[in-house]
């Protein structure tokens, strides 16, 4: 019997997450008897628009809030709600609940430690009104997907069932560059890919340092994201993300890297660069903060940093040994594969949305 799954996403599919974390399952969920609708929130269009800075449209907003209600009061004979972060961004928690007017089983998803928007909100009137939203979305829920152990603790108060659900990818469209079209004597690559507000956050902090290691060993830096009016040494090279090359521009990169503070927002994070970087054969560094410490494999597939000494360290060892990047990013592949892939993944969430459905359905028959 075919499974008929609601994909409740904040954005459409302009947003990395919602392809992410949902809409590159569609293929296998398919090929499993699981068919899936798309219900976003906030359109490709309006989101546009947020990039482009031209702010919240109140009435957009007020009639996409009202869509979603409808949705939920005419379901289409949907089986399954598969819900990300919220319904109903800064609402409240009690609006949550109205997943439930569907009448049928929920998933909850959720890769980003989303609840410090609002128990950590600088505003006193948030944090009082709002810091326990979540509480009532995952409440509201059959099964929590958490991206990370972090995610996964805050999710269980408040949820029987809570399942950690990594951040994959497809390991046959991020795999390693074969073969090598770089020169024996080129420069090596540093590689950073990310967002301007990451780059400004934990790229920002490390510029001095990864240009003395680019400049001490003739590297070059190749930072994917950055902000268009980032200012950068001239060992960076600054380059827009576009989703086409994404690809392409990691299989450009020799070592991947992944710092970051220690926040209650880092802990949240699901280290996806660390697996697009690996998926691709590159030994990475990384601060060890959250799941970085579950993904890296200190000197197995890459080198866990926690100071400015360490990075210099672990930059100096991978930028001078051809020989240790190509056997740490070897066994990266093969974790990605094992552990991180959707070719791995892809079965086992078909299952665990058939199996919410099916108890669900038991509950109601008593059984």
């Amino acid at each position: 019997m075919t499974l008929k799954v609601a994909k409740l996403t904040k954005y459409g599919p302009l947003a990395a997450a919602t392809r992410q974390r949902f809409d590159q399952y569609d293929t296998v969920l398919a090929d499993l008897d699981c068919k899936t609708v798309a219900w976003p929130l906030l359109e490709d269009a309006y989101l546009k628009r947020l990039y482009a800075g031209e702010g919240h449209d109140r009435g957009y907003l007020a009639r996409r809030y009202a869509d979603r209600l409808r949705q939920l009061v005419r379901h289409q004979e949907i089986d399954l709600l598969w819900v990300q972060y919220e319904l109903f961004p800064f609402l409240p928690g009690l609006m949550e609940r109205a997943v439930r007017l569907a009448g049928v089983p929920v998933v909850y998803d959720f890769d980003d430690a989303i609840f410090h928007n609002y128990d950590l909100n600088r505003r006193t009137a948030v944090r009082a009104m709002l810091g326990r939203k979540l509480h009532g979305a995952i409440g509201a829920s059959d099964c929590v997907f958490a991206g990370n152990e972090y995610l996964a603790a805050y999710a269980r108060p408040h949820c029987r069932d809570v399942q950690i659900v990594p951040t994959v990818l497809d390991a046959a469209v991020y795999k390693p560059i074969s073969p090598p079209t770089a020169a024996a004597d080129s420069a090596s690559v540093i590689g950073w890919i990310g967002t301007p507000s990451t780059w400004s956050e934990y790229m920002v902090p490390m510029q001095s340092m990864l240009a003395a290691a680019a400049h001490r060993r003739r590297a070059r830096i190749l930072a994917v994201g950055a902000a268009k009016d980032a200012q950068a040494d001239p060992a960076f090279e600054l380059r827009p993300w576009r989703e086409e090359a994404e690809v392409s521009d990691i299989q450009e990169m020799d070592i991947g890297i992944m710092p970051l503070t220690d926040t209650p927002w880092a802990r949240g994070k699901c280290g996806y660069k660390l697996i697009q970087y690996m998926a691709c054969g590159l030994p990475v560094i990384a601060s060890p903060v959250g799941v970085n410490a579950e993904i890296v494999e200190h000197g197995v597939n890459g080198f866990l940093a926690s100071n400015e000494a360490e990075w210099r360290e672990a930059l100096d060892a991978l930028l001078t040994d051809s020989n240790l990047r190509a056997r740490m990013g070897a066994a990266g592949r093969k974790k990605v594969e094992d552990q991180y892939s959707l070719q791995v993944w892809g079965p086992r969430v078909a299952q665990m949305l058939r199996d919410v459905a099916v108890t669900h359905s038991k509950k109601r028959r008593g059984e």
